[in-house]
């Protein structure tokens, strides 16, 4: 299947660019080629890693020029997640996919659901828009990586987005006496707000906002809430 789509893509490329007289076509022709032989998303920089890897040498601006050419022409598609890298991906006509991001390992599932496509058309249409286009992105952390994370982790380790429940503080009563001040105990549900992994994480309980400093953060013990589906 893919393969005729590509070779779809490939004939459309050559007519449009052609049609349009765009400069050094055969050099554009080629990256479309090793653009249409990568899975999944690809930056700048990668791409020109290939077309080096393949036999092409060429300017590093050539290169994003024409993935930007390939982005206008509706050939590739230009994506930001959350850690602000652009990447692109295929855009096949008539076809469309969200995307989960891991927030540890960086890995990026595509999917797609028909359920869940009809349902923001309904909402959409409920406030009475005409869905035009839409990008759906869920951040979270992949099975393999969870699989991989201890049961206790100091929330200092837990990502933005995170939520769980303060599981233990391997501290004296100083550090409890410190927790305890700031509103804080045992068992209790927190979000993670802001983790940049040094300095300062600000956490939300109680509809509060609490800013900790990492040495404290690193004394709380959390786990993910065992109650939560």
């Amino acid at each position: 299947m893919y393969q005729t789509l590509h070779k779809r893509e490939k004939e459309q490329f050559c007519k449009l660019f052609k049609q349009d007289q765009l400069t050094n076509f055969e050099d554009r022709f080629k990256v479309m080629e090793v653009f249409m032989q990568t899975d999944g998303h690809v930056s700048s920089d990668q791409m020109i890693e290939r077309l080096n890897a393949s036999g092409h040498q060429m300017d590093p601006e050539f290169v994003r020029d024409t993935l930007k050419l390939m982005c206008q022409y509706g050939f590739a598609s230009k994506q930001q997640f959350g850690n602000g890298d652009i990447l692109y991906e295929h855009r096949h006509l008539g076809q469309h996919h969200d995307h989960m991001v891991c927030t540890k390992c960086g890995k990026i599932v595509e999917f797609e659901d028909p359920q869940l496509e009809s349902l923001q058309i309904q909402a959409a249409a409920r406030h009475g828009f005409h869905l035009l286009q839409h990008k759906m992105e869920m951040y979270g952390i992949c099975a393999p990586c969870m699989s991989q994370r201890q049961e206790l982790l100091p929330l200092s380790e837990a990502p933005k987005g995170e939520r769980l429940v303060i599981a233990r503080l391997d501290g004296g009563p100083t550090a409890r006496a410190h927790m305890m001040a700031m509103g804080l105990r045992i068992g209790d549900q927190v979000e993670v707000i802001t983790n940049s992994g040094q300095g300062q994480l600000v956490i939300g309980v109680d509809y509060k906002r609490i800013v900790l400093g990492r040495g404290m953060a690193q004394k709380l013990l959390v786990q993910v809430n065992p109650c939560k589906p």
